[in-house]
């Protein structure tokens, strides 16, 4: 399929959006239900993920490095991770730009009681290199991880990895196999990056576990770590930080929540006893999450689309309204450091009964040289009839901030839109990406997570992932996905 490209003159001055057709299910040997798309921009590609398989596009052409896409099982893991061929869902490309390397990220199944971290640093920039080689680890979880009150080992869940300059840092959810796979508590750490980009031994991994009491679901679930956009890194010995969700009490009651946590990472290498992991409390503007269900919290699922299942009722996808959505997006401004994220929340004004759960996103921004706080705050909705969901935010040197996301109705299929504004002057404009043409029938599943990053080199133009429909999905998979880029002119 052709590059699509659209002009947009009702963007103010946004410039020109194009995007062209990314990892599709006909192109994979066994696509999966749900494929969480992903992916970053490098220097010279866009390195694409859908679960258990990875591509890669020149950013000027847009064509294929490899014919097909490349199953994870297939990269060479080698000695150095002979657990993680079996790698293939929760897994992040990111690109690191401080080092020019990409990096793959995951978990292992189980394999004879243990999870492995699994994880791969390209050694150069450009994946059509002739000494292209990814350097491969794995890191033994279990310790991390844990076990419940019967000695079964937490399973481990929506694994996140980003870059910053002292390690990779990442999370991960822990859900409890005798409590039904119940969310009960996280997993932070740390992968010594230094050596990692020199094919060298890397020292242990650093981790902090904190978990729920008596099995009750964990209400600050999904742990986001800043991932560094932009040519200037942090300052130096600079903390890492993570943002999650604090759900609304599980009460059976209560709706709204009026805050989010902070995450604070201090890393110790020469003495890892030193290292802390500290909590904290911010304070946000009230809001229901997206499709929030007092009766099973857990349950995000009431996006309507335009089908019925077969007792008249419009079938329904989920918000993953529950939680903090990847990336949190850092930059470096030199005067300020700002850290940019979003979810999705509760937008309806109950006007008619398939309004009263409309999510839109809600959008916050950091700031601060020591412990940041809330700088800002917004909301993308611009009608009342769209559910709008699945959002990932990035900003430009210019302090541009665009959120990708995906959009749904019930007259309205399963689409792609985003829209950008000045961080300086926040006023959101929406346009299209891609327009869905069917639902999907056979699975209340969506993606969990997509992901907006902006290119390296010009380090203004936004690269966008997410996934639609063409024909219906009744049994055979027909996901597709999409790959969009464009820019500001106020950022040159």
């Amino acid at each position: 399929m052709l590059p699509l490209t659209l002009t947009c003159s009702y963007l103010l001055r946004a410039q020109t959006v194009q995007s062209f057709e990314g990892i599709d299910a006909s192109q994979v040997g066994n696509p999966r239900q749900t494929i969480d798309p992903n992916g970053a921009v490098g220097t010279k590609q866009y390195m694409e993920w859908v679960n258990g398989y990875y591509q890669a596009f020149d950013k000027a052409s847009f064509a294929k490095v490899w014919a097909n896409p490349v199953a994870i099982g297939s990269l060479k893991w080698g000695s150095n991770a002979p657990s993680c061929s079996g790698i293939g869902v929760d897994t992040v490309i990111v690109f690191d730009r401080m080092a020019s390397r990409w990096v793959i990220g995951g978990h292992s199944p189980a394999i004879n009681g243990h999870y492995y971290s699994c994880v791969a640093v390209s050694n150069t920039d450009d994946l059509t290199a002739s000494n292209f080689t990814w350097y491969t680890y794995q890191f033994d979880l279990t310790g991390c991880i844990g076990t419940n009150s019967s000695g079964k080992l937490y399973y481990p869940d929506y694994t996140k990895l980003s870059t910053w300059l002292d390690g990779y840092y990442g999370s991960i959810d822990l859900e409890d196999p005798s409590l039904g796979y119940r969310e009960i508590g996280v997993v932070a750490f740390v992968l010594d990056r230094a050596n990692m980009l020199t094919d060298s031994t890397p020292r242990p991994m650093q981790c902090f576990r904190n978990t729920s009491s008596n099995g009750n679901v964990y209400l600050a679930h999904s742990l986001e770590p800043a991932d560094v956009d932009g040519t200037t890194p942090p300052p130096p010995d600079r903390d890492e930080f993570f943002v999650s969700i604090q759900n609304p009490p599980n009460d059976g009651t209560s709706t709204t929540t009026n805050s989010m946590n902070l995450w604070d990472f201090h890393v110790d290498w020469s003495a890892p006893s030193s290292s802390t992991f500290t909590q904290s409390s911010l304070s946000v503007p009230t809001y229901t999450p997206g499709c929030y269900n007092v009766a099973n919290v857990a349950y995000t699922f009431c996006v309507p689309e335009p089908s019925y299942n077969g007792s008249g009722v419009h079938n329904h996808i989920d918000s993953v309204g529950d939680r903090i959505l990847w990336r949190l997006a850092y930059r470096n401004f030199g005067s300020y450091e700002s850290f940019l994220g979003s979810q999705t929340i509760q937008v309806g004004t109950g006007i008619k009964n398939i309004q009263k759960k409309q999510t839109g996103i809600f959008w916050f921004e950091l700031r601060g040289t020591g412990v940041p706080a809330v700088f800002q705050t917004g909301i993308v909705n611009p009608d009342q009839s769209l559910y709008r969901f699945m959002p990932s935010i990035a900003q430009d040197h210019a302090a541009n901030a665009a959120v990708g996301y995906s959009i749904s109705g019930a007259l309205t299929h399963p689409g792609i839109r985003a829209s950008w504004f000045s961080l300086s002057n926040p006023s959101p404009a929406e346009f299209a990406i891609q327009a869905g043409k069917a639902d999907e029938k056979n699975s209340q599943g969506w993606g969990d997570y997509t992901s907006m990053t902006v290119d390296p080199v010009d380090d203004c133009t936004f690269w966008y992932v997410n996934e639609y429909f063409t024909t219906a999905q009744v049994s055979a998979l027909t996901w597709r996905t999409r790959i969009a880029n464009f820019k500001l002119s106020t950022c040159q």
